[in-house]
């Protein structure tokens, strides 16, 4: 039964309070057993029952939770690099969507990789993910696009989910784009998701979400309603991409239909706002996206002011967000999205964990949850993400092991 002790600032970001709420506690000390979290406090309050444990020594750095990257596409063939190049001459995602490009290269390319190849390539990125101190994480399908090839990244997941202790949720994102074979027939392909995809994906209990890319240039609101429908009814909780590019009522979608999560939302209308307050849906902002492909960032403020809970995620894939550094859009929420640096925090935490419905076993660090931590050589929350540096955590416990 372990003690970490000699922190000098724990940020326990527990779910009480509002989106500033980290709840600090100086001079700290956590106590675990069997990967659990048994008691945080002062270090001066420690109980009786852990006066003998085995002593780590924090070394005085602030410890916050593990975070939770609550939006990747983690498993995917082939890069864009070819992309980037064409973004800085002036095109635009559309643009590159109708000449072939965007997220239809990755279907062909994931459609060509085997399940072992994307494995290894997955399992490689994982590691590297986890190394920065993403300790949750949320893994979308969505480049495959048949019934076989969506199934194929799916069962990655299920295999990473096996191999490692990062806590891991699976998405079924068969709704990301009509694939080219379908570009005439687009109520076949619905009607592929629906019959088919979906009850494949439940039958072998590969997801718990099910995420629709609601957009002009991909599903209408309409068409995301039915598939969420049939979706609820094999057991996958909504949640979806919206109002990235245009306002075209993704959230307001969201509110109606009960979705964990509305992602991206630059584009949000303040009746979405509004109905995402009152129904509880979870904004989830997406900075480094807007970084690549140089559309207006989300100001999350109006959202933070509404009562809706905010959290931050990379929306890490090869095309439109390149980068898994959870750190970096944490800064980028605070310079361009409008939050703090407790506040950005807390969204890479509790609310992110939330967003991926993990909040009852991480997010957090308090008794009966999961020993998720990072140890930081920095004197404040506010000094780590101002001072942005390529710098890993000084160390990384999690489920209550220390990880090399």
């Amino acid at each position: 039964m372990p003690v970490l002790n000699n922190i000098s600032t724990l940020y326990t970001c527990r779910d009480d309070g509002a989106q500033p709420d980290i709840h600090p506690i100086n001079d700290a000390a956590i106590a675990w057993n069997n990967g659990t979290v048994e008691w945080v406090g002062k270090a001066s309050d420690i109980p009786a029952t852990f006066k003998s444990a085995e002593v780590i020594d924090a070394g005085g750095n602030i410890v916050i939770p593990g975070l939770v990257d609550c939006h990747t596409h983690l498993c995917f063939g082939g890069w864009r690099a070819d992309e980037f190049e064409m973004r800085i001459q002036g095109r635009s995602y559309l643009e590159i969507a109708k000449a072939g490009g965007g997220i239809l290269s990755t279907v062909k390319a994931t459609r060509a990789a085997t399940e072992n190849e994307l494995y290894e390539k997955a399992k490689n990125l994982l590691e590297e993910i986890i190394s920065t101190g993403v300790t949750s994480i949320e893994c979308k399908s969505g480049y495959g696009l048949s019934v076989e090839d969506e199934l194929k990244q799916l069962r990655v997941y299920r295999k990473l989910r096996e191999e490692f202790p990062v806590h891991i949720v699976s998405t079924f994102l068969g709704a990301h784009t009509y694939p080219p074979e379908y570009k005439e027939d687009r109520k076949a392909y619905i009607n592929l998701v629906i019959n088919e995809m979906i009850p494949a994906v439940a039958e072998e209990n590969l997801a718990t979400y099910c995420d629709i890319f609601v957009e002009e240039s991909a599903f209408s609101v309409d068409e995301a309603r039915k598939i969420f429908e049939a979706g609820k009814e094999h057991g996958l909780i909504p949640k979806l991409h919206a109002d990235q590019l245009s306002s075209g009522g993704g959230a307001e979608l969201a509110a109606d239909i009960g979705a964990v999560s509305a992602d991206h939302l630059e584009q949000i209308s303040d009746e979405g706002i509004r109905k995402m307050a009152d129904a509880g849906v979870i904004g989830v902002t997406l900075p480094i996206a807007s970084l690549y492909t140089q559309q207006p960032y989300l100001n999350c403020r109006p959202l933070v002011d509404a009562g809706v809970e905010v959290a931050v995620a990379t929306d890490f894939n090869p095309g439109s967000a390149p980068s898994y550094d959870l750190r970096l859009a944490m800064m980028l929420t605070c310079n361009h999205g409008r939050l703090t640096p407790s506040e950005a925090l807390k969204g890479a935490t509790i609310y992110a964990a939330k967003a991926m419905g993990v909040e009852k076993s991480a997010g957090s660090i308090e008794p009966g949850k999961s020993a998720d931590f990072l140890l930081l050589n920095a004197p404040s929350v506010n000094f780590w993400l101002y001072h942005h540096q390529p710098k890993k955590p000084e160390k990384i416990f999690l489920k209550g092991q220390l990880l090399a």
